[in-house]
């Protein structure tokens, strides 16, 4: 695609899983994607995995853009991974194997609808290489980085001289050194509070003014990193920027604390698909609390917990509720407690409930049942 003049309108989302899906995979996590309304997707190649077997890296890069623009969704491929950058791959020797791999895979994606643009290299300054390195060593190091970005786009111009090229910088501080080289700057946000997001977006929004260029926000959203997508994509759609979600899926090694959906089409957090429409939470003034006992709903749960775990004492008589009915009025309780959000939802209730029962542990079913019964009490204030 020709380089736009305003990249807002871009909902996307990195999928590191890429072109190494069957395409039945791929198809359905696509329409997951679908389901956001998110129309572009962020790819990361390898230029060792195409080394391997050219022909066959080529052929599965090319049905997996066609595949994705029949979904309605553009592509973004990430020719170099900086966070995997090998020192080496900066010297000389590296310039034929970059040369061939450029060439092979612009050649055979320059002419897809579907190629949105460019990402000649992700996170250029997150790696050991330039964060161990202290001062003037330093700036030695992320100028030879610099070197090896401007080579790598002159290169992709001159043989793409139609789709845009950026680089996906890990901070809006790394972008300057090379807004020269790309039409559209894209940069990545994690950062943990309004204030530092804002400055962000205020220093690229003077850059675009002063170089005439448009930006994106190519990577936002971890939960570990006080970066949560409600606030994130807020503030993105308060400075009219298109963005990418790191990422779509949960798998790997950043699955505790990335993405939105697992394999079977679930989410660990539905307030998440939510904050992507366009939902917000309430956090001033007028916000209206659940009444978990409203309908003394709160009471008869309790009620019920109490006569599931009472237990018949006599001698030679002696006896329990079933674990089926325990479980019952636990999940009485537990649909209460998280229907009002008076419960963490990292580990539910229900879902402790089902891994009981599906266990058949009467000592944890009746364990579990007594604190929601107690928790459901202390919530709702009862007596």
């Amino acid at each position: 695609m020709k380089p736009l003049e305003d990249y807002s309108s871009i909902r996307g989302f990195c999928y590191s899983g890429g072109c190494r899906v069957s395409g039945e995979q791929l198809k359905r996590e696509l329409g997951y994607a679908g389901s956001l309304r998110l129309n572009s997707t962020r790819i990361w190649l390898s230029e060792r995995d195409y080394r391997k077997d050219p022909a066959a890296f080529l052929s599965k890069l090319t049905a997996f853009v066609e595949t994705a623009w029949e979904a309605g969704i553009s592509t973004m491929p990430i020719l170099f991974n900086g966070n995997g950058l090998h020192p080496g791959d900066l010297e000389q020797g590296y310039e034929e194997y970059a040369e061939n791999y450029i060439k092979d895979v612009v050649q055979a994606l320059r002419g897809e609808p579907g190629l949105l643009m460019w990402d000649v290299m992700n996170e250029p300054s997150c790696n050991d290489y330039i964060i161990e390195a202290k001062g003037e060593e330093r700036k030695a190091r992320w100028e030879k980085v610099n070197e090896f970005l401007r080579r790598s786009c002159d290169k992709v111009r001159k043989l793409d001289s139609v789709n845009a090229v950026t680089i996906g910088h890990t901070y809006m501080g790394d972008v300057e050194d090379t807004v020269g080289e790309v039409d559209v700057f894209s940069f990545h946000d994690y950062l943990p509070v309004r204030r530092q997001i804002e400055e962000s977006y205020l220093a690229a929004e003077e850059l675009s003014a002063r170089v005439g260029k448009p930006f994106l926000n190519s990577e936002l959203c971890c939960l570990c990193r006080a970066n949560p997508y409600d606030l994130a994509l807020d503030i993105c759609r308060e400075h009219h920027t298109g963005w990418y979600l790191f990422e779509l899926m949960i798998d790997g090694y950043w699955s505790d604390v990335h993405g939105i959906f697992y394999p079977d089409g679930t989410v660990r957090d539905p307030s998440i698909p939510a904050a992507v429409l366009g939902f917000r939470r309430k956090r001033d003034e007028g916000m209206v609390y659940p009444n978990a006992n409203k309908e003394g709903y709160a009471q008869r749960g309790i009620s019920m917990v109490k006569e599931a775990l009472e237990e018949k004492t006599k001698v030679f008589r002696a006896g329990r509720k079933s674990i089926d009915e325990v479980l019952e009025a636990a999940e009485f309780c537990a649909n209460l407690l998280e229907a009002c959000e008076l419960v963490p939802m990292y580990d539910p209730p229900t879902a402790r409930i089902a891994r009981i029962r599906k266990a058949g542990d009467e000592r944890e079913a009746r364990k579990l049942a007594y604190e929601l019964a107690l928790l459901l009490q202390e919530k709702c204030l009862l007596l």
